[in-house]
């Protein structure tokens, strides 16, 4: 109960709860506030909840605030459950709620109110529980099976129940629980609706991450210390405990103990097993805990920033958590399997931010000077911001970024939505472009050349650049490259590539990998074990690793496995793989200018009156010129131009010789055969008809051939077409069969007359062409045995919306010129018996002239 002295009570009026809870924050109950603000939450705008929130964070203490901040997280960023959408950030625009959009990026900035609450709370060095079921599954499985994880955002978090294994919580600082629930919004809120059109680069949840990104890894200066929770300056947060201090050699003796401790947490009937590596510094050998603290003592108290970059490695953990680590080696060996069950299947919106994660994160690895970069620089001492950005990129992102493409590319549909994964990848391969010395880029037809300093890089990131570029190439033989979009993307895939020396690069990773060991003895591969990059900021960056043969084999080793069968990108295979591709790019240009060709045709085939709707019905039912629309020339030209490119690109990386490609044009001609007309695709005969060879479903799917499809029944009963009103031509069909009904042996006998009127009748109510229809089959072509249909009225010609439409114009034009309907239908009547009257005259004079 909220007590106020009577004296003030008769001079005191609260509008609402919150507004008397803050007048005596002293007095509250915590739990007062918190009701005070859920019923605040229902009955007040939007815009007056922020300013109270804003309000009651300055004002009350970090006593009464840890209560409401779990209740507040959720309410901002939703439940972990996903049934709470929470203030919807991934839908939140400036152009469409321009107000409500200022009030939440100001709100949750990093600079904002709701970062002071954190800071403030960190002060106090409160914990929330975190339930581990809402984590990546790798991590879920590995701490119920009481396995601990590698990472260290984990260590010394997990708090278990009496029961067991059932109930697992992480005890999170508030730091760590804020930046836990910001990024898994964006894995557990449900898939924005296909109708709901949201450019996720727009939204705020997007923005957000932009700014974060900006704030905690910054690409020039440092880090910025915590914001001050008391008008008297800047307070600084300390580090929490479990990631350790490194001027206390007895905290380092706590972190070596971490995994007794962890062990000796679970129920004495647990089978604990402790991970398969100790914790990893940021390079490759793995030295004590004690003895690294010990080591980068000095230079560590020699900085302060060391007291604040924990922020910037626990973002960027935290993110590389929550948005990749969801497929293990292990799982991502299992997953080859084609009868595996997804575990996760990322969405376009989760991989549009991983890209701008990793685009920054070469911003900010690359944002070193030169003399801090160099590998000299790592014997020296150097700040922890300095160490953190040169170890972010392999230590936090490699491994796990590689499996996350791996899941991709062989589970992504085959769509044009895979261009966000494509773009994804092609900007991790591509750390040049986001460094602040980059090149001025080249003239269209000389792209710039990649300088010989990222060898390293490619060296060590073999992997995304050859398996990788295989699986594409897998991929990109199963679509259909007539398709802009899909041209677009192996255009985008081969232009990458092409760059001046990086073939060359890639190349000789390849042979510093497939080089014979010769010093190194076979009993020592396990060396070879890659380092799970895990540990902590504080550990130094151990001597450099120069034998450039051992550092490629070390990361081929981590990302597979001992046991990987490699596939060289320059070897028989892939070359293979190739061709194969530079063949479908011919046949997909020709298949493009066919359809070209069938674009600039059609419209010279159809006269005004068959716009009109005068003309006979198409009763084949073919839709060709949907399709062409569809497609439409210019994009057709793009096609063309897209694959054109890409062809010179593949020879230019591949070395192929124009004689080659010269053989895939001119193996187009077996596809046409004597007539002109293109084959039917590659089939076999079986017992029930014909069956598609692998060819020929190939075949089909690019668009390379097809069956010839010919409607066969009654016209009246076709499928009411898309330009046709349904109810009209059901209401036209009932009156013509009536009419057809009632009047068949009056039309039968003018339409067997010789005269002039019986050639009139005949050309309106016979059937056309019925005779010589044929019945197209693969397997042989018969005439349609002849089958005798008197004559008939249709007029399903009524029901067209072009009809209508040109009816309707024709009675506008008449008003114009003061004609009034019975006139003009009197017209219109006049001028279809003049025009079928020529008709009728050319149509008989045609039958005299026939053998």
């Amino acid at each position: 109960m909220l007590w106020v002295p009577q004296w003030f009570a008769k001079k005191a009026i609260f509008n609402s709860p919150l507004e008397a809870a803050m007048a005596f924050p002293h007095l509250q109950q915590p739990s007062f506030l918190l009701a005070s603000l859920k019923a605040d939450s229902i009955n007040k705008p939007f815009a007056q909840q922020c300013q109270d929130l804003v309000k009651v964070i300055e004002d009350f203490p970090a006593k009464e605030l840890h209560t409401i901040f779990p209740w507040l997280v959720e309410s901002i960023f939703g439940s972990l459950d996903g049934v709470l959408a929470g203030w919807n950030l991934r839908c939140l625009q400036g152009r469409v709620n321009p107000v409500e959009y200022s009030i939440v990026m100001e709100f949750l900035d990093p600079g904002g109110p709701m970062m002071k609450l954190v800071y403030k709370l960190q002060a106090e060095d409160y914990k929330f529980d975190f339930p581990v079921s809402y984590l990546p599954g790798p991590v879920k499985a590995s701490i119920q099976e009481c396995i601990l994880p590698d990472s260290p955002l984990y260590h010394n978090k997990v708090q278990f129940t009496p029961t067991g294994g059932l109930g697992l919580n992480l005890a999170l600082n508030p730091f760590e629980y804020y930046i836990f629930f910001f990024a898994l919004s964006l894995i557990t809120q449900k898939p924005l609706p296909v109708s709901l059109h949201v450019r996720t680069s727009d939204c705020a949840y997007f923005i957000l991450v932009d700014r974060y990104l900006s704030w905690f890894l910054p690409t020039e200066g440092s880090v910025p210390p915590p914001l001050s929770s008391s008008p008297g300056g800047t307070s600084p947060s300390p580090p929490p405990r479990d990631m350790g201090m490194p001027c206390c050699v007895a905290q380092a003796g706590l972190e070596l103990l971490a995994s007794a401790v962890f062990c000796l947490s679970f129920p004495s009937s647990w089978n604990y097993r402790t991970p398969a590596m100790p914790f990893a510094s940021y390079g490759l050998h793995h030295t004590s805990l004690l003895k690294r603290h010990i080591s980068h003592q000095t230079s560590v108290n020699a900085d302060p920033a060391s007291h604040e970059i924990w922020r910037s490695e626990t973002l960027l953990q935290v993110f590389v958590e929550m948005w990749l680590h969801h497929y293990s080696l292990e799982m991502y060996q299992k997953m080859q399997s084609p009868h595996a069950k997804e575990s996760f299947t990322p969405t376009e919106e989760h991989v549009l931010v991983v890209r701008l994660l990793l685009k920054h994160l070469h911003a900010f690895a690359n944002s070193l000077k030169p003399e801090q970069a160099s590998p000299s620089a790592h014997s020296h001492a150097t700040s922890p911001l300095e160490e953190f950005k040169r170890a972010a990129v392999p230590r936090f992102v490699q491994q796990k970024l590689y499996l996350f493409l791996q899941h991709c590319f062989g589970h992504w549909p085959l769509d044009a939505s895979f261009r966000a994964v494509l773009e994804m990848w092609l900007s991790y391969l591509q750390p040049w472009r986001y460094a602040p010395d980059k090149q001025a880029p080249g003239s269209d037809s000389q792209p710039r050349c990649v300088s010989e300093k990222w060898a390293p890089f490619v060296q060590e990131n073999l992997l995304m650049y050859t398996k990788l570029f295989v699986g594409f190439l897998n991929r990109a033989l199963r679509t259909d490259l007539v398709s802009p979009k899909h041209a677009l993307m192996v255009f985008r895939v081969a232009k990458v590539f092409a760059q001046p020396n990086l073939a060359e690069m890639i190349q000789k990773g390849e042979q510093l990998f497939l080089e014979p060991e010769l010093v190194i003895p076979h009993r020592q591969h396990r060396l070879f074990t890659a380092p799970t990059f895990t540990g902590s900021f504080l550990s130094p960056w151990p001597p450099a690793v120069t034998d450039a043969s051992f550092k490629v084999k070390s990361h081929v080793y981590s990302l597979e496995g001992q046991d990987c069968k490699y596939t060289p990108m320059f070897g028989p295979e892939a070359r293979t793989l190739v061709l194969r591709l530079a063949q479908l790019i011919t046949q997909a240009k020709h298949t493009a200018k066919s359809i070209s060709d069938q674009c600039a045709e059609s419209p010279a085939g159809h006269s005004f009156l068959s716009w009109l709707g005068f003309s006979s019905m198409d009763t084949n039912g073919s839709y060709t010129a949907n399709d062409l629309d569809e497609m439409g020339q210019d994009s057709v030209r793009k096609t063309d131009e897209y694959l054109e490119k890409a062809l010179e690109y593949l020879r230019q990386i591949f070395r192929l010789s124009e004689a080659q490609l010269r053989q895939f044009t001119l193996a187009l001609g077996t596809t046409q055969d004597e007539n002109g007309k293109k084959q039917l695709p590659d089939c076999i005969v079986g017992e029930d008809g014909l069956i598609l060879t692998p060819l020929g479903r190939y075949q089909i799917i690019n668009g390379l051939r097809r069956f010839e499809i010919e409607y066969q029944g009654d016209p009246e009963l076709q499928p009411i077409r898309s330009y046709e009103i349904a109810s009209l031509v059901r209401t036209l069909f009932r009156l013509s069969s009536a009419i057809n009904h009632r009047f068949a042996g009056q039309m039968a006998a003018l339409c067997s007359r010789d005269d002039f009127l019986g050639s009139f009748c005949r050309y309106h109510l016979t059937e056309p062409g019925l005779a010589s229809r044929h019945l197209l089959s693969p397997v042989g072509r018969r005439q349609v045995a002849s089958h005798t249909r008197g004559p008939r009225l249709s007029l399903r010609f009524l029901g067209s919306y072009r009809t209508l439409v040109s009816l309707l114009l024709a009675f506008f034009v008449a008003s114009l010129f003061c004609v009034g309907p019975l006139p003009c239908t009197l017209l219109l009547t006049l001028g279809y018996v003049l025009y079928a009257s020529a008709m009728t005259l050319l149509t008989e004079r045609g039958k005299l002239h026939q053998p």
